[in-house]
């Protein structure tokens, strides 16, 4: 008994610790955003001294979930603190996770945030959220939102050039006001 007690004293701290280090690992698509900026990190469970580590890929084909994975066990590993890292899909992440400073390190970055998701699911990835809408994201979908604001200039004088941007994740525009080309995250 003493000993569960003890576990279970410091659960909260081993928590805390592990996603204040979970904060340093960045997206290998992004690097400037954390996989906690991004939402991707869903939640940590210690449970009698156990790590684990619950994500969510931005989409469910990502290629850089592995490299993520793999990124949280070495930081975690380095720290001294063994872990193991289980993906969920459901509720599908959403763009509406992305962190304000997530945002911002975005937009600093040169590509421009998601709008608000039109089907937002919940701001808060530790909670399910309303049922799934499968409808195409194309520039009539776009259409209901105001034109991404340009990350460099700040002008809203954009236009679509392509769906796809440098990861399928992004659509790519042009700033036709200081004519620089930028990514827009697509919101999912």
């Amino acid at each position: 008994m003493v000993i569960a007690a003890s576990a279970a004293a410091t659960a909260p701290a081993l928590r805390q610790r592990v996603l204040t280090l979970l904060e340093q690992v960045p997206d290998p698509e992004i690097p400037v955003v954390s996989i906690a900026d991004l939402g991707i990190l869903r939640d940590v469970v210690v449970d009698d001294g156990a790590v684990e580590v619950v994500i969510t890929p931005t989409y469910s084909g990502c290629p850089a979930m592995q490299a993520i994975e793999e990124d949280i066990l070495a930081v975690l590993a380095a720290a001294g603190i063994g872990a193991r890292v289980r993906t969920v899909l459901a509720p599908a992440w959403s763009s509406d996770w992305i962190t304000p400073a997530g945002r911002a390190k975005l937009r600093a970055y040169g590509i421009a945030p998601p709008h608000r998701s039109s089907t937002s699911r919940s701001a808060e990835p530790n909670r399910a959220g309303a049922p799934l809408h499968f409808v195409p994201t194309t520039q009539v979908d776009f259409g209901r939102e105001p034109a991404p604001a340009c990350p460099h200039c700040g002008s809203a004088d954009t236009e679509l050039l392509s769906q796809f941007g440098s990861t399928s994740c992004k659509a790519l525009y042009r700033c036709r006001a200081c004519r620089e080309p930028f990514d827009y995250f697509k919101p999912y």
